[in-house]
């Protein structure tokens, strides 16, 4: 029986981790699907199940809700009902797809204006905006194609520069980044009907700029005995274990930046001088920071006992075969986050990550009164 929930525990696991390296998802939305699915390993046990499939998802399901449709289902139920689909289909395949969401936004771009705008969405598409930036675009020129059917103009040689005005003016100006994101929508467009001929007077650069002053976000910190509560929470025992402690030693004690502790290679370790040099990915600075005895006994007993054998120059790899580096610090930040959630550290209304640790250093050290330059 152990040995069947062991397994369990292990697909679980690497369903959480899909869920997060391979889909983006949040630690704190990876962990409530976590917490779901213990659910399902003791409703297993009680009812005597040794092995996870679709029928125990189906028995499952019936036990929770009974048989009550999707559609019938408050928001927190569905989260459990998706949950379960998503383990199943773990289970069966590997992987987790995700289904498209029905947009929030409904656009049907009709006439003449519609279809131009179409066409320069298209455009603006092979040159690889991120996703954000194209639904921005999406949204904002849908919002200037109704507004110019509102005033019976048709053709995009109609639209002109106190139209342009007028729409923009009819933004919610207590939102700045709204202002921000819908000018630039209007002058990447005007820009392009200018550059395709289609209207006579390239608008983009008689819009008039809004910039947007955001006041900077206080960073979050930790105290020292909160940061030694999440190092010695870590279990070592395993292998990933092991790989997630040099993480966090290196995050708490050296400060480093996810994306440099995803990109340390070998050749960084000088083991002679016992220090790790290496240029910054954010600044392209070189580095030079002291191996600390506890960071480098982590590193040594991961590198032992922990590593997978690779040829790989990175030092921290994958758990998960095919074993590689880190195709994102996102895993980095994730491992820290979902630490700090297990050990029981209070997040709440606080920022939690690697880079929290980095501010938490960096405080300490200012509290000793070490000079800025060197924090």
């Amino acid at each position: 029986m152990i040995k069947h929930f062991t397994a369990f525990n292990e697909m679980t696991s690497s369903a959480g981790s899909y869920l997060e390296q391979e889909l983006g998802y949040a630690v704190k939305t990876s962990y409530l699907y976590r917490r779901i699915w213990r659910q399902v390993r003791e409703f297993m046990f009680t009812n005597g199940f040794t092995h996870y499939d679709a029928s125990v998802e189906k028995q499952f399901l019936q036990f929770k809700f009974q048989y009550r449709a999707k559609q019938d289902l408050t928001v927190n139920q569905r989260v459990t009902y998706n949950g379960l689909k998503m383990l199943t289909e773990f289970e069966r395949t590997g992987k987790i797809s995700v289904p498209a969401r029905p947009s929030k936004y409904p656009l049907e771009f009709k006439g003449s204006i519609g279809n131009v705008i179409v066409t320069f969405l298209n455009d603006k598409q092979q040159t690889n905006p991120s996703r954000s930036t194209l639904q921005h675009y999406q949204r904002n020129l849908f919002d200037l194609m109704k507004y110019c059917e509102g005033r019976d103009i048709h053709n995009v040689e109609h639209i002109d520069l106190a139209i342009l005005l007028d729409f923009i003016n009819q933004c919610d100006t207590t939102k700045k980044t709204v202002i921000v994101l819908t000018i630039s929508a209007i002058r990447a467009f005007m820009k392009y009907l200018f550059e395709q001929k289609l209207i006579n007077i390239d608008y983009s650069g008689k819009i008039p700029r809004h910039k947007a002053v955001l006041q900077p976000k206080i960073p979050s910190t930790y105290s020292k005995e909160e940061v030694e509560k999440l190092i010695v929470s870590v279990d070592r025992t395993s292998t990933i274990g092991k790989r997630n402690y040099v993480i966090i030693l290196i995050a708490a004690r050296l400060g480093l930046r996810a994306s440099d502790i995803s990109r340390l290679k070998f050749e960084h370790l000088n083991w002679n001088t016992n220090t790790i040099e290496m240029p910054q990915f954010k600044t392209g600075r070189q580095l030079v920071l002291p191996i600390l005895p506890d960071v480098g006994n982590a590193i040594i007993d991961y590198l032992k006992y922990g590593r997978p054998e690779s040829t790989e120059p990175y030092v921290l790899l994958t758990a998960r075969p095919p074993y590689g580096r880190f195709t994102t610090s996102n895993v980095v930040t994730h491992v820290v986050q979902r630490a700090m959630i297990k050990a029981g550290v209070n997040t709440k209304n606080r920022r939690f990550g690697p880079h929290s640790l980095r501010h938490s250093l960096g405080f300490r050290m200012l509290e000793k009164s070490t000079a800025l330059p060197v924090i």
